[in-house]
């Protein structure tokens, strides 16, 4: 099955299924010489980690991850890195009698069609629970960033239809929804519990700002840096849009509107086109939002068909995150880390 592997000079290849026995990753491309640990790695899971909170979902796992190679006294040794994430809490019963229904919204029928048979078990290699994962291997290359001084931040920007109005850094991490507005994330709180009361769940926009980003990262033509983000960011499932700067309201907008003026070599009057250029980055904070759909799995009615395209009511069982906004976050920013990182080290050709 091909699509596991992500990356061109730093790739990663996930495996696992959401009730198996575990999920990890290889990760190969790792310089030699990086110091990682596995308290590192576990501080950016138990940012992802389920059952953190009451907008969460109420699956208990401890999610310790495990070094299995390519790490000798707490650096990386240029060799393929293995990570080992184990399953503790997966209560396959709940899924039972789904094995021959279609779930609304889900990839139970797609995935029946592509391959003729389907791990109906909390979704299987469909799950979100395949992103820990990407974050355990993005916790090293967020290690490749930290020498150039990049920061990711992303932050819950709307949530049921609830928007933020300020922009506070500190406080995103001190609130639930992971809102970078206190009294937004108060609202959107409140929306998440009152859908998730009456079987419901709701979506939201996640905003991303990456700082401190060199300017020439990024290949025209099919390997622009933006195509690369959309490719990565939309891999996530859940995330139905994307856009970069100003985004569709570019669309709305004239050139005379839209342009970003240089002032110099380093500063532009503005950053509509969001830190992006061309494809390729122009040392300005690279700015982009996806939008996030509501959890498909709710506990409220709902018609579908089975395997024989019989007619079939349905009520999902289980533990599902009523808003996939709060965990999604730390899932955008590894994915964002891998491709800035990928980047980073395939720059070391551009150039003799």
């Amino acid at each position: 099955m091909a699509g596991n592997t992500f990356g061109n000079v730093l790739k990663i290849t996930t495996f696992g299924e959401s009730h198996g026995a575990a999920l990890g990753c290889v990760i190969d491309g790792v310089p030699a010489g990086i110091s990682i640990s596995t308290r590192e790695i576990q501080l950016e899971l138990d940012r992802r980690r389920p059952g953190q909170s009451k907008v969460t979902t109420a699956r208990k796992e401890k999610d310790q991850v495990e070094i299995l190679s390519g790490v000798f006294e707490g650096k990386t040794l240029g060799t393929p890195i293995a990570l080992l994430i184990r399953n503790q809490d997966q209560k396959s019963a709940d899924y039972a009698k789904l094995k021959n229904i279609f779930r609304p919204g889900h990839a139970d029928f797609t995935w029946q069609q592509k391959f003729g048979l389907r791990d109906f078990r909390g979704g299987g290699r469909s799950s979100g629970r395949e992103t820990v994962a990407r974050v355990a291997a993005a916790a090293i290359a967020r290690k490749i960033l930290d020498s150039k001084k990049i920061k990711i931040i992303a932050f819950a920007q709307e949530i049921a239809g609830i928007v933020s109005q300020k922009f506070d850094a500190k406080v995103i991490e001190k609130n639930l929804v992971r809102a970078a507005d206190s009294a937004a994330a108060q609202k959107m709180e409140a929306a998440i519990l009152a859908a998730q009361k009456i079987g419901d769940s709701v979506g939201g926009v996640i905003e991303i700002r990456i700082q401190n980003v060199p300017a020439g990262l990024g290949n025209p033509v099919f390997d622009k840096i933006s195509a690369r983000l959309g490719a990565a960011l939309l891999s996530i499932g859940g995330v139905k849009g994307i856009e970069f700067g100003v985004g569709f309201a570019a669309a709305k907008l004239r050139g005379s509107e839209m342009n970003d003026e240089f002032i110099s070599l380093k500063k532009k009057k503005t950053n509509r086109g969001g830190g992006i250029a061309g494809g390729i980055t122009d040392g300005s904070e690279i700015v982009m939002r996806i939008a996030v759909r509501p959890t498909a799995s709710i506990s409220s009615p709902q018609k579908t068909i089975d395997s024989k395209g019989k007619a079939q009511k349905i009520e999902v069982a289980g533990r599902h995150d009523p808003c996939l906004v709060p965990r999604i976050i730390p899932v955008a920013e590894a994915m964002v880390a891998l491709t800035l990182a990928d980047y980073l080290l395939a720059s070391r050709l551009d150039r003799i």
